[in-house]
């Protein structure tokens, strides 16, 4: 997997993380407090077969993939590429108060231990 992560100079110091292949192994984005802006995943690789990025709100040890429920679910089609924003209200980014943790499976909701047969790439933007 190769993983990136770039701070941009903006102000509001914007993170942008970057997995090239997020799979079923929880990604541990950030270990404390966190507000989400965006996430861009990259489904094309997988043709016809949908993905889905759960977002944690948790440290990784604190998650059993399959078995803990995701604060927020993404769903991907096959073949696709999705830019998803998130708002509270009005105001951009949606605060996870505890860590930023992630993780793509092949299954929505809260089971699903699978990952896509093919790379997923996705870029997580957050500060």
């Amino acid at each position: 997997m190769a993983i990136d992560q770039i701070n941009i100079s903006t102000p509001s110091t914007l993170i942008s993380f970057t997995d090239t292949v997020l799979g079923n192994a929880v990604d541990g984005v950030k270990a404390s407090s966190a507000k989400l802006y965006s996430v861009i995943v990259d489904n094309s690789a997988n043709g016809g077969a949908a993905s889905y990025v759960k977002i944690f709100n948790a440290t990784t040890g604190s998650i059993t993939l399959g078995v803990t429920a995701p604060d927020i679910i993404i769903y991907v089609p096959g073949g696709a590429i999705l830019t998803t924003a998130f708002f509270t209200g009005a105001t951009q980014g949606v605060t996870l108060g505890t860590a930023l943790s992630a993780a793509c499976v092949t299954t929505g909701g809260t089971a699903g231990t699978t990952s896509p047969v093919s790379s997923v790439a996705v870029t997580i933007n957050y500060v």
